[in-house]
């Protein structure tokens, strides 16, 4: 059998949009595991690294070395959790905060590539399609909630 199935072609598409992602943030020196974090912090305050983890819905191994790239790169600090000395809070740093609106310029202009080819009704059909399709993977691996 050599017919293309759906989730061949969801797997292609969410490759070529790392790619894209990637090319798109690169610029400006953001790499595409720091979109989450910056999009968790930027309402202000703190979090901590277990929560950002469960914001991105990554381990907290993964999460723990982009926080510490992302301290590297001057975006983040960490400060002890005076409400648990074992736990630390991530917050955003000047630097941090100057970059969500380049981010959002950024993934605006991304958003805008995928969906310039679909009318305005094609473009709400196609988000509410791949958000059936979201919730169905959701709910199979245990993510719905």
């Amino acid at each position: 059998m050599n017919e293309t199935t759906v989730a061949d072609q969801l797997n292609w598409a969410a490759r070529l949009l790392a790619r894209e992602t990637e090319t798109m943030l690169g610029p400006i020196g953001l790499n595409p595991a720091y979109v989450p974090v910056l999009l968790a912090l930027s309402a202000g305050g703190a979090h901590t690294p277990k929560g950002l983890a469960d914001a991105a819905s990554v381990e907290q191994p993964t999460m723990t070395a982009t926080i510490q790239r992302m301290e590297r790169d001057g975006l983040v600090t960490r400060k002890r959790n005076p409400d648990d000395g074992r736990s630390a809070l991530i917050g955003l740093t000047p630097a941090g905060y100057d970059r969500i609106a380049d981010m959002d310029r950024a993934l605006g202009a991304l958003n805008e590539l995928l969906l310039e080819q679909f009318t305005t009704a094609e473009r709400g059909q196609f988000l509410e399609l791949l958000g059936r399709v979201i919730s169905v993977l959701e709910v199979q691996t245990g993510r719905a909630g």
